[in-house]
């Protein structure tokens, strides 16, 4: 399991052990894998799992929560690096990112089980989103405005509704529509239909 564990949030001022935070959390994965519901995942269920003390993990994690958090970002490849070359450019790999995620949740039995338990458990959906899904959107409104400042969008455009017309179609073929297609090349296609609509007129007059 790739880069869960180095997300942890720990206490300040104590080192922290990588294996044990990796521990940790392969033992709540384990314990979804056998079934056991988000509801009844306790610290002292999880702790007895993973072989360490309640203390341990609370030294890492405020929370079930923050710790479910840093669970669910083991199934996630990392968030995409921009390329910098154009607003376009960056805005294609970040779909790009979603598009992938779609795909990792279709694969994934556990990992779309727990997106859909999540919703029951409001701190854990604020806690994610707070954490993952905010970051990302100011992520797409800076490439917005960049590319407004640099001319690729128009000014007049408002940045919240542009970032709901690019990641509204992803998140729809990703969650609601789960026979809709995730070919390559959709996140060109959905960046390339939105901004055809969004870059400014043509000054010339033609």
């Amino acid at each position: 399991m790739a880069n869960g564990a180095s997300t942890a949030r720990g206490g300040r001022g104590r080192p922290r052990s990588e294996a044990v935070e990796q521990a940790i959390i392969e033992g709540v994965v384990r314990l979804l894998e056998d079934g056991v519901p988000l509801t009844e995942l306790s610290i002292e269920r999880i702790a007895r799992t993973a072989g360490v003390g309640k203390a341990t993990i609370y030294r890492r994690w405020d929370g079930k929560e923050a710790l479910f958090v840093d669970v669910l970002r083991v199934f996630e490849e990392p968030d995409p690096e921009l390329p910098g070359t154009s607003m376009r450019d960056d805005l294609v790999c970040l779909l790009e990112g979603l598009r992938r995620r779609g795909l990792n949740m279709r694969s994934s039995a556990l990992l779309h089980n727990v997106f859909a338990q999540m919703k029951a458990l409001p701190k854990l959906w604020e806690a994610y989103h707070s954490t993952v899904v905010e970051p990302r959107r100011r992520t797409t409104y800076d490439v917005l405005r960049r590319g407004v400042a640099g001319g690729e969008l128009r000014a007049d455009v408002d940045i919240e509704t542009a970032n709901d017309l690019l990641v509204g179609p992803m998140l729809l073929r990703t969650v609601m529509r789960p026979d809709a297609s995730l070919d390559d090349g959709l996140a060109e296609r959905i960046v390339d239909t939105v901004l055809e609509g969004l870059r400014p007129a043509d000054r010339s007059g033609t």
